[in-house]
């Protein structure tokens, strides 16, 4: 009625106006000092109309019918409005007839009447659900898509409230957000996504509900709008999408976490920590033993013997007792799964596994009832392969995570189980090599002779991290004749075992040289010579020779980075030397600079590994080597093993030769 703003006029048996309303006055435009007392023909028609009035008039309060119709009035300002009129003849307690005409302006009536067609074919037609409930979420209308959804009838909702229809917990949610919308008067629009069961069928559906608060025009609430729209295959390819994408960062997750080091422990326990808790509630790595001990050929039938590597649960759980730990060593026998896995090279997923799956699953029974008691459901074994070869295998348990493993999951497993086993590969390989390379490397490493003549020295060799390498990096401390010593450091440019090879001759041929007492520069002159016939090879090399009875200090320098020399009391500073063009290069002279030394006076030679880096600048790098070295306390000693900390990273792929002299007094 607000909305439609009706006007109501009582006219007397003569036709004039007796009553008037102040909506009335909003459609006619006169107030009732204006109208009342006035012919109702003359102040609201035009003049060609009027006739027609009074006969509409004397019908109604001759014959008592009422007339319903719109006519043209006149506006108060002189403009024509059309009005929808309601007509009726009314009797006081006297006998005396009145005639009522209730208006509203007609277009605003058959907008009304649109609105309202237009929303109940919107409400019956449309495929989304729609409830009202009232204030106190009480259904009070439902439309046929709302019956269809829940399986239960429009009057069997009405008078009910929600959670009596909604039975689920999980509805505790929309509840929840209808009482904020009712409170609030802010409407949720696809804000809540509830997954679950209605009561017209046991399929699980998805449903997005949206709410927003009914008020009247005066701004009363009558209640709230539940809007239900069944989402399910949306949900369902929302979740396919889900999954591949998180497969696809899973793949993504491993090719960056594993493989890391050239460790073979490592690299499983990395494997193990991408695959929890994201794949599998319990995870364990195993390799055949015969993979690490060459000695110990695998049997091709019989038990299978494992080496334990990782294992890993995503909360703690006995599934991880009824697993391995880290470097036992256990067989397996020939029907349990992880044996049928490395002797097959298939993958097996168990989806569904009971009593009897657990049994082979398992080592033993105490194993299995183990497994039982964590609750393990769903098994995938997976094998890890490399370059054809079956290296151990991985195995994934779920017992807390309620979905059980499908294919898709043993796909994912298997792209990570190949990623893994060529890593595993790579470091086995890597473990044996270095092995090797390591006593080499020891094999060339120098002696210090018990003592040298005004000298305290400390000395480090440190192979690459990232390789297994062997490098042409070296150092030598040489005793002269007169109780000179001559201080050497020296990189042979590239790696393996070419390099250490050439590293181990012009070490060698620096002692000869240095034993005819020669002066610095011509002990590179001699080594560039000899490097010259040494087939692409080039090398770096820094020659100094101490005369404790002078204290003098003679270099010469062939294309390596310069030494620090550190005072006593003064700031650590780079020599500024003569370069030289490196050894191998020839044609080019040598020049021997001389330097006075003072008691406590340090001198640190180093090769190119220990300052170099791909992250940042060598003048950035001299410079922290300068700002490490400005600590004249602290012994020789704790100065390699700082450098070495604070300077090398265990991605560095150089290694580093570093050799330091404190002078002392000599008498």
């Amino acid at each position: 009625m607000d909305l439609l703003g009706v006007a109501a006029v009582l006219l007397d048996a003569d036709g004039r106006i007796v009553l008037w309303s102040p909506q009335a006055e909003d459609l006619y435009g006169y107030t009732a000092q204006e109208a009342l007392g006035q012919y109702a023909a003359p102040l609201l028609g035009h003049e060609q109309y009027w006739e027609l009035m009074i006969k509409l008039f004397a019908h109604v309060m001759g014959t008592g019918e009422s007339w319903a119709g719109a006519f043209p009035i006149r506006h108060k300002d002189g403009s024509t409005r059309q009005v929808e009129f309601r007509n009726m003849r009314l009797l006081d307690d006297r006998g005396d007839f009145y005639a009522l005409g209730l208006a509203t302006d007609e277009p605003t009536l058959r907008e009304l009447e649109r609105d309202v067609a237009l929303s109940t074919r919107l409400v019956s037609q449309s495929p989304i659900g729609l409830a009202i409930l009232d204030t106190e979420l009480r259904y009070v209308a439902v439309n046929p898509a709302l019956e269809r959804m829940h399986g239960i009838p429009a009057k069997d909702h009405l008078g009910r409230h929600y959670r009596e229809i909604m039975t689920s917990a999980k509805f505790e949610v929309p509840e929840a957000a209808m009482w904020q919308v009712l409170e609030s008067g802010i409407p949720m629009v696809d804000q809540s996504t509830i997954v679950g069961r209605s009561p017209a069928d046991r399929d699980q559906h998805a449903w997005s509900i949206s709410l927003y608060r009914l008020d009247d025009p005066r701004g009363h609430v009558l209640g709230v709008a539940d809007l239900v729209v069944d989402v399910t295959d949306r949900y369902q390819a929302a979740m396919e999408a889900a999954g591949a994408r998180r497969r696809l960062a899973l793949i993504a997750d491993g090719s960056a976490r594993i493989g890391t080091t050239l460790e073979v422990e490592q690299t499983a326990k990395e494997l193990a920590e991408v695959t929890v808790p994201e794949l599998a509630d319990v995870v364990a790595v195993d390799i055949l033993d015969s993979v690490l001990d060459e000695h110990r050929p695998a049997p091709t039938d019989g038990p299978a013997l494992f080496r334990a590597l990782a294992v890993k649960a995503a909360y703690p759980s006995e599934a991880v007792q009824a697993a391995d730990p880290p470097g036992h060593i256990a067989p397996y026998a020939a029907d349990r799964l992880v044996t049928q896995t490395v002797r097959t090279g298939r993958s097996l997923l168990i989806s569904h596994a009971d009593d009897y799956d657990l049994a082979h699953i398992a080592r033993d029974d105490h194993a299995a009832t183990l497994l039982a008691r964590a609750g393990v459901h769903s098994y995938m074994s997976v094998p890890l392969i490399a370059r054809g070869h079956i290296l151990g295998c991985l195995g994934l348990t779920r017992a807390r995570n309620p979905t059980p493993f499908d294919e898709d999951d043993l796909t994912l497993a298997g792209e990570l189980a190949s990623r893994a086993a060529v890593c595993i590969d790579n470091a086995r390989t890597h473990q044996r090599v270095r092995s090797a390379a390591e006593t080499l490397q020891r094999s060339l490493l120098p002696s210090h002779p018990p003592r040298l003549p005004g000298l305290q020295i400390a000395s480090r060799y440190r192979p690459a991290q990232a390789t297994y390498e062997i490098g042409g990096d070296w150092y030598d401390v040489l005793p002269l004749g007169g109780d000179k010593t001559a201080l050497v450091v020296g990189d042979v440019m590239g790696s393996g075992i070419d390099a250490a090879a050439a590293m181990g001759r012009l070490r060698t041929a620096t002692s000869a040289f240095a034993d005819l007492d020669l002066d610095p520069a011509q002990v590179l002159q001699h080594l560039d010579k000899i490097t010259s016939g040494l087939e692409h090879y080039i090398a770096t090399c820094l020659y100094a020779a101490y005369d404790p009875h002078r204290a003098a200090c003679h270099l010469a320098n062939a294309g390596h980075l310069p030494p620090v020399l550190v005072r006593s009391g003064k700031r650590p500073e780079l020599l500024d030397l003569p370069t030289g063009t490196p050894l191998g290069v020839g044609g080019v002279a040598f020049e021997t600079t001389t330097f006075d030394l003072g008691p406590g006076d340090q001198l640190i030679l180093y090769t190119d590994g220990l300052v170099e880096s791909r992250h940042d600048p060598i003048d950035e790098r001299l410079e922290t080597l300068l700002h490490l070295l400005d600590r004249p306390d602290r012994s020789l000693e704790g100065t390699c093993d700082r450098l070495l900390h604070e300077l090398r990273r265990p991605d560095d792929s150089d290694d580093v030769a570093l050799l330091i002299a404190r002078f002392e007094t000599f008498t």
